[in-house]
C-alpha cells in the first residue's frame, strides 16, 4: 500500500465562509486541514498539536494574529506561519514579518496563489508530501533524490514524474482525469485545451517502472476518464 505523510495544515480565520472554502481546497489537494474560528482557540489549538503550517488571519476574536504568530515563534521557533492580511495593508505585512511570520497573503487572494505560497513554504520546511519517502507495493520512491528503487534496481526520475506518482497516489481511493493532473500538477489555469503532455509523460513514466517490475500494472489508464494508481505491484 501507499504510504504518504500528509502534511498538516490549522486555518484560523474567523469568517466562516473564507474558513470552510480554504479547509475545502486544502483537503481537495491533498493535505490535511483543520479550522479555528478565533485567536485564542486557534492559538491553543497550535499549541496542542503539531502542524506542518498555520494560516492565520490578522483581524481574529480575543486574540490578533500579531500576537500568536509572536506566541508561535516563541514556542515553536520552527513553526511555518502565513499571514492573511487587508489588500494593501502594508503595515500588517511588516508588522506580521516582525512578528515571524513566514510569508503572507493579501486579501482577496487567489486560490492557486494561496496554494503556490503554501506548497513554497512546505518544500521549504521539507514537509511538502511529495517530498516524502513513498512506498507502492513492491517500489520505494525516494523524492528528494529522485529515484525509485525495487528488488535491488534503481532508476531515475524527474521531478514531474515524482509529483504524478505523488498525486496519483494521494488520491489512490479514485480515479483521476487528465485535466485534474493539469490543474494540480501542471498548475494550468485552462485544463480544457488539447495537449498530449500528461499522455506524454504518463507514457515514459510507464516505461521507466516497467524496467523496474516488468510488464505488472502500475498506472492504468481507465478509457475515457483517466488514470488510476495500482497498488499491488
Amino acid at each position: 500500500m501507499a504510504q504518504i505523510p500528509k502534511a498538516k495544515i490549522l486555518v484560523v480565520e474567523d469568517d466562516p465562509a473564507i474558513r470552510r472554502g480554504l479547509l475545502d481546497v486544502l483537503v481537495f489537494n491533498g493535505y490535511e486541514a483543520e479550522g479555528a474560528a478565533d485567536g485564542g482557540e486557534g492559538l491553543a489549538r497550535a499549541l496542542a498539536c503539531v502542524f506542518d503550517l498555520v494560516i492565520l488571519d490578522v483581524m481574529l476574536p480575543t486574540m490578533d494574529g500579531f500576537v500568536i504568530c509572536r506566541e508561535l515563534r516563541r514556542e515553536r521557533p520552527g513553526q511555518a506561519i502565513i499571514m492573511l492580511t487587508a489588500k494593501g495593508a502594508e503595515d500588517d505585512v511588516l508588522t506580521g514579518f516582525t512578528a515571524g511570520a513566514d510569508d503572507y497573503v493579501a486579501k482577496p487572494f487567489s486560490i492557486r496563489e494561496l496554494l503556490v505560497r503554501v506548497e513554497a513554504i512546505l518544500r521549504r520546511c521539507g514537509r511538502l508530501a511529495s517530498d516524502q519517502p513513498l512506498t507502492v507495493g513492491t517500489i520505494c520512491f525516494d523524492a528528494s533524490n529522485l529515484r525509485a528503487e525495487a528488488a535491488g534496481h534503481v532508476i531515475e526520475l524527474t521531478r514531474r514524474e515524482m509529483e504524478i506518482i505523488s498525486y496519483l497516489a494521494q488520491h489512490r481511493q479514485r480515479i483521476v482525469s487528465k485535466q485534474e493532473l493539469l490543474k494540480n500538477v501542471w498548475h494550468y489555469a485552462v485544463t480544457d485545451l488539447e495537449t498530449r503532455t500528461v499522455d506524454i509523460h504518463i507514457l515514459k513514466l510507464r516505461k521507466k517502472i516497467q524496467s523496474l517490475i516488468g510488464d505488472a500494472s502500475f498506472i492504468v489508464t481507465v478509457r475515457g476518464e483517466g488514470y488510476r494508481l495500482e497498488l499491488d505491484v
